[in-house]
């Protein structure tokens, strides 16, 4: 059962009845690629159950601006933030949590301006772990760097691809060192009414202490307009195949909403 906090993430929608103007089809295609020219700033909440020893719960709010910049006519950069909020009730033991700003990921993806010749989307570059939680409890207090890269392909209403980084710790007063790899291959498909269906898997492997964390996504999401601002609203559903003992376990919920800023 969704805690009553949760619920008020819910964002008001109203549906486009012109949803099908090839603006908005142009725009949701630019949303099932991560590293499109397009500014927008995507706000992700998950709520999974399931942590430490008396099944305590977690509100994770992303909020993930992303900021393209063009560096000549042949090369852009894309900026991808995370900045966390969280809530844990109950972790990691009963009567105990902490509400407040997690630890930032900054992804930098330098991308050619055009797709190969066989039409693939290529992106890669540094990504940043920034020891900025409001508490040691929120984060690693670690600072960290590593490669990030990514491949995509849009054909037709399908778009597929997956994404990767690797972050090593090498300063910082946290007791444990940060060795952690992330993989995302995801895939979309994109309505003519730019309803769009997505499955991923965000999966990452923890080296120091060889663990998997494999949440499976299946979201929902829909293209709207409200006088001249565009964005898009989601729900979904996730379930953990796998986690580090005292890691979230069995069905979790996303709600997302995405403003749009295209040029």
């Amino acid at each position: 059962m969704i805690k009553q906090r949760f619920l008020y993430l819910l964002p008001l929608v109203v549906f486009l009845s012109d949803a099908q103007a090839d603006d908005s089809a142009d725009l949701a295609k630019q949303l099932a690629n991560p590293i499109a020219a397009l500014i927008s700033v995507p706000i992700q909440a998950n709520y999974d159950e399931g942590f430490g020893v008396n099944d305590g719960s977690v509100l994770r709010v992303n909020v993930q601006p992303v900021i393209p910049l063009e560096l000549n006519e042949d090369w852009n950069v894309i900026s991808r933030t995370i900045l966390p909020i969280l809530d844990q009730s109950d972790v990691p033991l009963s009567g105990q949590g902490e509400s407040g700003i997690g630890d930032v990921v900054q992804s930098l993806f330098f991308s050619p301006g055009q797709p190969t010749d066989s039409g693939w989307i290529l992106g890669a570059g540094p990504v940043f772990l920034m020891p900025t939680a409001s508490d040691d409890a929120l984060g690693a207090e670690k600072w960290g760097a590593g490669p990030t890269g990514i491949a995509l392909k849009q054909t037709g209403p399908w778009t597929y691809g997956f994404l990767v980084n690797h972050i090593e710790s090498f300063s910082g007063s946290g007791n444990q060192d940060v060795s952690a790899s992330f993989l995302q291959p995801f895939l979309t498909y994109i309505t003519p009414s730019q309803t769009t269906f997505a499955l991923n898997t965000e999966s990452t492997y923890d080296w120091e202490n060889e663990q998997w964390s494999v949440p499976i996504n299946l979201n929902v999401l829909q293209l709207m307009r409200v006088g001249g601002q565009a964005f898009q609203a989601g729900v979904g559903a996730r379930y953990w195949l796998d986690s580090p003992r005292g890691g979230p376990d069995g069905w979790g919920l996303r709600l997302s909403f995405t403003l749009l800023f295209p040029k």
